[in-house]
């Protein structure tokens, strides 16, 4: 049975070294090195340059901004689900989802048709009278993309985490006379937690390494650290830079996972916080 086992994880093992450990180990390598093969720390200093240093400060800004707003709306309705009768839960959960079956790049495009100068929301703001707004290729147009494409990620784990929350518990809290704003600060809050800490992890990351997003409602204005990789890549043709960029991306990604996860591990030995 073990040897079985073990012959069944083969596949996975081979596949993980030739898309995952081969891949690392070749941007690792590139990254310390030059376009003589000789090893350098010269691209890693580059990025200390002032200019690339403001292009990840404003990914970081700008994940960092979608990823609190995709919380500030994402709870509410992940908690509203989580309250609806079981039979429409399905129904609801499949509306929420059937976007993301959608291209990433056609829901981003879908932006520009809705936001553009000539765009939906422009002509019924002329229909009826209203002055015209300028959001396509702005910083909010670009956070609204960041919303847009990556807000289920932060509602899905959040409900998923509410559906399985233990009712006793909230009815136990009412029994002894706390009131609905008690019982969601002390309990249902606290215990929701790694949801949200998931949640966190889930937007910020694909957030602050997007590169489509940024490209097509920022127009090329807005230089995020995903554009920086592609620009490198794609037309200076720098390989060796770009990979030491997408290094540090991976180190910030794997920072803001460790302290997330250490978070999460802190609530859940204090037992979701739940003080009286």
């Amino acid at each position: 049975m073990k040897k079985s086992k073990s012959i069944a994880q083969y596949p996975y093992i081979v596949w993980s070294i030739i898309f995952i450990v081969v891949p690392l180990f070749l941007v690792l390598y590139f990254s310390l090195t030059n376009s003589n093969g000789d090893i350098t720390l010269g691209n890693y200093k580059k990025l200390f340059d002032s200019n690339y240093m403001s292009v990840f400060l404003n990914s970081i800004k700008l994940a960092s901004i979608s990823t609190i707003l995709c919380l500030i709306l994402g709870y509410p309705v992940a908690y509203i689900l989580s309250k609806v009768d079981q039979k429409y839960r399905t129904l609801f959960m499949l509306l929420l989802v059937i976007p993301m079956w959608m291209n990433f790049l056609l829901r981003t495009y879908a932006w520009m048709s809705i936001i553009g100068k000539n765009g939906i929301i422009n002509s019924i703001l002329k229909a009826i009278g209203l002055p015209t707004m300028n959001i396509l290729y702005t910083d909010a147009a670009v956070i609204l993309g960041m919303i847009y494409n990556f807000l289920p990620f932060m509602i899905i784990p959040i409900y998923t985490v509410l559906i399985k929350m233990d009712e006793n518990v909230i009815k136990a809290a009412a029994d002894l006379g706390a009131n609905k704003s008690v019982i969601f600060r002390r309990i249902i809050f606290p215990l929701s937690i790694p949801g949200v800490m998931s949640g966190i992890t889930m937007v910020f990351m694909p957030a602050v390494s997007t590169f489509v997003i940024s490209k097509l409602l920022g127009g090329g204005q807005y230089m995020l650290i995903g554009n920086l990789i592609e620009l490198q890549f794609t037309t200076v043709g720098d390989r060796y830079f770009g990979s030491a960029i997408s290094i540090l991306m991976m180190i910030i990604i794997l920072i803001s996972m460790a302290i997330l996860s250490r978070y999460e591990d802190k609530e859940e030995k204090e037992g979701g916080g739940i003080l009286w």
